[in-house]
């Protein structure tokens, strides 16, 4: 068996040696295609299989590949249909750039066994690429002295594609200056020259455009081109000219050295230096001329050199030559006339010859206060001046003979709207331009007293907390006077007003110097209420003048006097003792507190309150009338004994009360009730204890009622005189500033000593405002009138009681 095996891999050897000897006879052989360059990836090229003689079935056993030469795989093998397709597009011009026959060599191998084809591919051209020059844009300099005919080289156009592909012909754009011609060289490149057609001339066009075109042969024709730039180099052809060939110039006289007289503009159609121009006096301008003024050689301007007198000479005559610095010199010449003209040199001149300042403010209307000339020496228009002052002010001028002018008051003069004047004098020409001059003087008014003193307020409204201290400040009334020194200097005066025989000046005090308004007593609103009275404002002057403002005093009440009980009345510090029957029915009228209080409305408004009760559940009291009512029967378990402690409060700030203790006892007999609901039999005993209380307090107020009345009549009737003002207290009356102190009396105890007695300080009385608790003692100090002294000095104490 293994015999059989070896004999068989001989046969197998030798028949692998002749069929690789065939395959090398056999490839000897080249298959040659052609393919257009650009073709798209898949497109088939031939069938290969085919071509070869290959079964395409075996293509893929016998791993058939293609290998190309020194390149990249452009070309790929179809296994399943034998077709040679591209397989990446071929440019001919990167792959045989400097060719113009382009080859790719393949060799297709075949294994098993094994075989090798070789494939030559060529690479057609395809017009796929333009003509385009090197330079995109061509620039020649051709002076415009060249002559017709001359030839100048250009730069040729390139195409990368091959045989008639390349560039086949060049095309000029119109041009009347050039044309062009077009060249072949060995290797068959075409390339054109540029010829001139027609001299050129710079002044009339510097600069031509052109533009070259090369065209392929190619289906259908590329085309590319470049821009060719030809300047026209200048020439010195042209001569200098000016814009005018005279000119006329006229300068004011005395104009400043370097002040431009003309500036000349001569021009030049060459460029370069040949038109670079000198400007230059001629040998016919006098020296005069050429001393008097300056010639830039460089710009052409003419400025003055020395000084201008219209009076010395008043025309200059001159002839100005330009050159250009061409090689061959050009040039051109003006003639130019300088006339001098008179000028308004001179400033008009003014005096004041005379000013009166300061004046009154209540001057006359044209009064004089001024004379003023005016002068100019200069002639003619120039010399002629006119004077003038703002037209705001209260003045205005006259002419009073050549040159002289009065200023005069042309309307009332008022210190108080404008304490002076800033007169301004301006003095104009008629030059052209004018000239002008001005002075300025100060008018000052003196002060006349022809202002009435005024208050900021035609009335003035003062509020004044009773109990308030004598001598404070009330209030600032101070007047305005918008005159000066003497006549601003204010006095304050109270015009005197009697109430009730005293006068306002022993309530108040102004400060005569500042208008400072005080109180020089205690004011107490239970006895007065307001003051209306009148202050005068007078000034210093000569006359004096015043005005004067009303005052209204009104007096705010303080909570200073507590409520006093009046029903049920007891004897001070007393408790009311009061019997009620036990079988009262619920909601009877037990009694009726009743307080009064002198202070004002809001001050005196009174509320009633239990501080102290036996049985909260028992009685019931109304915190506005007082009213003490049962809120229940009595029974067998409530006290036959009940204590009731009501407080009277009033409204003030802080709240001010008084208090009083009401003893009920039961009794099992029948005593008479009243009730809200229950009518009352005519028979009525009208002393029963109810009405017995509202009698009492009814009779109290209007008491206390007449006795106030009496004492504001009695005070008011007696007439106050002037004394020292002296620090309030308690237990003193301060009357008028500088004046005595009046006899006093004065009453102290307890708290309330002042709502038990009225002291009536003139004549040394007590009046009782209400009923006093008996056995009491008081003490009663009486200073004497003296002038200076004090509250104490000389005082002399007693003691009261009441009843004696």
């Amino acid at each position: 068996m293994g015999d059989f095996i070896r004999a068989v891999e001989r046969t197998r050897r030798v028949s692998t040696l002749f069929l690789f000897c065939a395959i090398l006879s056999y490839t000897s052989a080249m298959t040659h295609y052609s393919v257009p360059e650009e073709m798209e990836e898949g497109s088939v090229v031939a069938n290969l299989a085919a071509d070869l003689g290959l079964d395409v079935k075996t293509l893929t056993e016998r791993k058939v590949r293609i290998e190309i030469i020194a390149s990249r795989k452009y070309l790929d093998l179809n296994k399943e249909t034998g077709e040679l397709y591209i397989a990446e597009r071929i440019d001919r011009e990167s792959l045989c750039p400097t060719k113009t026959s382009c080859y790719l060599k393949m060799e297709v191998i075949i294994e098993n066994p094994k075989r090798i084809f070789y494939i030559e591919l060529e690479v057609l051209d395809i017009n796929d690429n333009a003509p385009h020059f090197r330079r995109d844009t061509i620039d020649l300099d051709i002076s415009e002295a060249t002559l017709a005919g001359e030839r100048f080289s250009v730069s040729n156009a390139v195409d990368l594609d091959v045989g008639s592909n390349s560039v086949k012909t060049y095309q000029l754009s119109q041009s009347n200056y050039f044309a062009i011609e077009i060249q072949t060289g060995r290797d068959g490149s075409k390339f054109a020259d540029l010829i001139l057609i027609e001299a050129l001339d710079r002044e009339q066009q510097a600069v031509h455009n052109l533009i070259l075109t090369a065209v392929d042969g190619g289906t259908p024709t590329r085309s590319g081109t470049a821009s060719i730039i030809v300047h026209v180099l200048d020439t010195n052809d042209n001569a200098p000219m000016f814009d005018n060939s005279i000119y006329s110039v006229k300068i004011m006289e005395n104009s400043p050295i370097g002040s431009l007289v003309i500036d000349l503009n001569a021009t030049d159609l060459d460029e370069g230096s040949n038109s670079d121009l000198t400007y230059s006096y001629s040998l016919y301008t006098p020296e005069k001329t050429q001393e008097t003024f300056n010639l830039n050689p460089s710009t052409g301007e003419i400025t003055v050199k020395g000084m201008l007198n219209y009076e010395d000479f008043r025309i200059y005559d001159m002839e100005v030559i330009a050159a250009d610095k061409g090689v061959n010199t050009l040039s051109g010449q003006c003639t130019i006339k300088i006339q001098i003209e008179d000028m308004n040199d001179n400033h008009p001149e003014i005096s004041i010859k005379s000013f009166q300042s300061p004046v009154s403010e209540n001057i006359d209307v044209d009064t004089v206060i001024a004379v003023v000339s005016v002068s100019d020496k200069d002639s003619g228009d120039n010399g002629v001046v006119d004077l003038h002052i703002p037209h705001n002010m209260p003045f205005k001028l006259k002419e009073s003979s050549d040159n002289y002018y009065k200023l005069v008051v042309s309307e009332p003069l008022d210190r108080e709207k404008v304490p002076e004047y800033d007169i301004t004098f301006t003095v104009t020409d008629r030059g052209s331009p004018p000239l002008s001059d001005n002075e300025t003087m100060t008018l000052h008014l003196l002060d006349v007293n022809d202002n009435v003193p005024h208050f900021p307020q035609s009335f003035y409204t003062i509020r004044v907390m009773e109990n308030n201290a004598p001598g404070a400040l009330l209030s600032s009334l101070s007047a305005f006077d918008p005159d000066l020194h003497e006549n601003q200097y204010l006095v304050y005066f109270i015009l005197e007003k009697e109430i009730a025989n005293t006068s306002m000046s022993m309530l108040f005090s102004i400060n005569p110097e500042n208008g400072n308004l005080y109180g020089l007593k205690t004011f107490d609103y239970e006895m007065e209420k307001d003051f209306l009275f009148h202050i005068e404002a007078r000034d210093s002057g000569s006359p004096p003048l015043s005005s004067n403002v009303s005052v209204h005093i009104i007096i705010v009440d303080q909570n200073d006097n507590a409520p006093v009980i009046v029903s049920p009345w007891r004897a001070h510090g007393s408790v009311v003792e009061e019997k009620i029957p036990r079988s009262t029915d619920k909601g009877s009228l037990v009694a009726k507190v009743i307080a009064v209080d002198v202070d004002s409305v809001h001050n005196s408004r009174i509320t009633y309150q239990f501080l102290q009760v036996t049985d909260a559940t028992l009685f019931s009291l109304d915190q506005y009338n007082g009213e003490i009512r049962t809120m229940r029967m009595f029974s067998y378990k409530d006290s036959r004994h009940q204590r009731l402690v009501v407080a009277a409060k009033d409204n003030g700030e802080p709240a001010l009360s008084a208090t009083v203790t009401i003893k009920l006892s039961t009794v099992e007999t029948a005593v008479k009730t009243y009730s809200d609901m229950t009518e009352v039999p005519l028979e009525y005993d009208i002393f029963s204890d109810l009405n017995l209380y509202l009698v009492i307090g009814l009779g109290s107020v209007s008491f206390l009622l007449l006795i106030t009345i009496l004492v504001t009549i009695v005070l008011k009737c007696q007439k106050a005189k002037p004394s020292m003002a002296a620090p309030p207290s308690r237990n003193s009356v301060i009357s008028e500033r500088n004046s005595t102190i009046a006899d006093s009396t004065l009453v102290s105890n307890d708290a309330y000593w002042y709502s038990l007695f009225l002291a009536e300080t003139r004549k040394g009385k007590l009046v009782v405002r209400q009923p006093l608790p008996k056995g009491s003692r008081y003490i009663v100090s009486s200073i004497p009138r003296s002038t200076g002294m004090s509250e104490t000095s000389g005082s002399a104490t007693s003691t009261l009681q009441y009843p004696k």
